[in-house]
């Protein structure tokens, strides 16, 4: 099993901690991964993505070129990463804030209105998480149990009290994707 993902939006849209996320989980799984975070000039709404790698053999390198799974949060992000998705792979946008489809056939395709589901959970800022379940969802790469885990090592302890939030943005994240399945 090898994954290299690509986390990509805005700076402050909580792109590094879902890296940190799934690599903090990864580790907790006993998966070798690599965490390789990239800023804009500008840190709070500038542009900001990683690179993920998680493996059941060790990681070669941490640069991913050509991501197994992308997922975007903004519509600069997606003009930059959605032409690098490995054909096979899996690409979930924002569609909140990226409107329109991939063209592209040779790939997964999810568009979630993240922004939309954060806001009706009462905190547009767990965007990101409800794209994490999508996610985590699709591939099965890791369990829920060791993000929920991860997440009381990742957060610090004075927001500790949005774990629960966190938790439910990441069911209705894996929801989408069940339904989506079903139909």
């Amino acid at each position: 099993m090898l994954e290299e993902i690509i986390i990509a939006g805005f700076g402050g849209q909580g792109i590094m901690s879902m890296g940190q996320l799934l690599a903090h989980s990864g580790l907790h799984e006993g998966k070798y991964v690599s965490w390789l975070p990239s800023y804009g000039p500008e840190q709070r709404g500038g542009t900001a993505n990683c690179a993920v790698v998680i493996s059941d053999e060790p990681v070669g390198s941490p640069l991913v070129s050509s991501p197994s799974a992308a997922i975007v949060l903004n519509l600069p992000s997606y003009e930059k990463f959605e032409p690098k998705v490995r054909t096979g792979g899996l690409l979930i946008t924002n569609s909140s804030l990226v409107a329109g489809k991939s063209g592209r056939t040779d790939i997964r395709s999810l568009e979630i209105d993240a922004t939309g589901i954060a806001n009706g959970l009462g905190n547009g800022r767990v965007a990101n998480m409800v794209l994490l379940g999508a996610f985590i969802e699709a591939t099965g790469i890791l369990s829920y149990d060791s993000l929920i885990e991860s997440l009381r090592k990742v957060l610090s302890a004075d927001k500790h009290h949005l774990i629960d939030l966190n938790r439910l943005a990441l069911a209705k994240g894996a929801a989408i994707v069940q339904e989506a399945s079903i139909k």
